[in-house]
């Protein structure tokens, strides 16, 4: 399988407010480099970077002024003469009636922003930028080529990220933007298929008034797992994307026999929809020893998550999203990419 990768990931890097303590981010370059380095060991096949994509792509997934704001952020933090991290101060509680970007750089942070777990540093733009054109690199592949699948190891990740905010460690929405691509290029019904831990939100959000893509969702219960605020099964679409969502919130604990239950149901309701081409948000903080999740999958539950998948037999753009036991997510992502190709060690 194909594997687009960009080396500007290393460009970001920063901290977090988990917890009530400021630290670290769990979303560090190490696990994108262990997924790379996991692929060459196991000759997945051939790597490539990501080629360059017009901002207007972008566009199409989120708003003008948001993308406007991530371009800017760093150099109007920085230019109050703060050369550490930027993170949110404030948050809104939005609606319809307040909706007036602030303009200064603390408002805008809240404004952009459903949590502080999406550090603006000096590097933050370009490497979010390059993760969305490696997203964008494998989507073009697999049109221009006409092959079946490819992997776009993206880094920072995009699930969470809406039309309008970040958060959860996601800035531009990568799998979104993928898919509107796919729909410029011909195809009619896309299908977003979202395994990660948690929630999709942003992608839901992005997608959630519309009948061309359909979202679909196995995480965490929201009752008890972030982002907490969605995810809900009662949450199925408004107006013409009515019925085009549809999430499957699990337990604490679930494993591989409940987990693939919920799979191939919605595998069933993707192939009745009529989906000309897939894209999976693979999060592999499924796994029983995630720091952040609390699934219980086993490395070898993925290579039958990657087999169950390949029956619909639809063009798939896999497109890295979460997975936070660094030592095991290399092996984990690259199980479902070789379960995906019939393949098992």
């Amino acid at each position: 399988m194909l594997t687009v990768f960009s080396s500007k990931h290393q460009l970001h890097h920063g901290i977090e407010l988990k917890d009530g303590l400021i630290g670290p981010s769990f979303e560090k370059p190490q696990r994108a480099d262990t997924v790379l380095n996991r692929v060459k060991t196991i000759q997945l096949g051939k790597i490539i970077s990501e080629r360059e994509f017009d901002r207007a792509c972008y566009v199409k997934a989120h708003s003008e002024r948001y993308i406007s704001f991530l371009e800017c952020a760093w150099s109007e933090w920085s230019a109050l003469g703060r050369n550490y991290d930027a993170l949110p101060l404030v948050w809104p509680v939005r609606d319809l009636a307040i909706d007036q970007e602030p303009n200064f750089i603390d408002g805008k942070l809240g404004f952009y922003s459903m949590d502080a777990g999406c550090p603006i540093t000096a590097g933050t733009w370009e490497a979010v930028k390059a993760s969305a054109d490696t997203a964008l690199t494998a989507c073009d592949e697999i049109i221009q080529k006409n092959i079946k699948s490819a992997f776009a190891l993206c880094r920072p990740p995009g699930h969470h990220a809406a039309r309008e905010y970040m958060g959860g460690y996601c800035y531009l929405n990568n799998a979104a933007i993928a898919a509107e691509y796919a729909l410029t290029q011909g195809f009619k019904k896309v299908a977003i298929l979202d395994v990660d831990f948690h929630h999709g939100n942003g992608t839901q959000n992005i997608f959630y008034d519309r009948d061309d893509v359909f979202f679909a969702s196995i995480h965490g219960d929201p009752k008890d797992s972030y982002p907490y605020f969605s995810g809900f099964e009662n949450e199925l679409g408004i107006g013409a994307g009515l019925g085009f969502t549809a999430n499957y919130p699990l337990s604490k604990g679930t494993k591989w026999v409940e987990y693939k239950e919920a799979l191939e149901s919605l595998l069933e309701r993707i192939n009745e929809y009529g989906a000309d081409f897939l894209i999976i948000s693979l999060g592999v903080d499924t796994f029983k020893d995630d720091p952040i999740s609390h699934f219980c999958l086993e490395s070898d539950d993925y290579f039958e998550m990657g087999k169950t998948i390949s029956e619909l037999n639809i063009p798939t753009l896999f497109i890295m999203e979460g997975g936070y036991m660094v030592d095991e997510i290399g092996i984990n992502a690259v199980n479902t990419l070789l379960g995906f190709e019939g393949k098992f060690l």
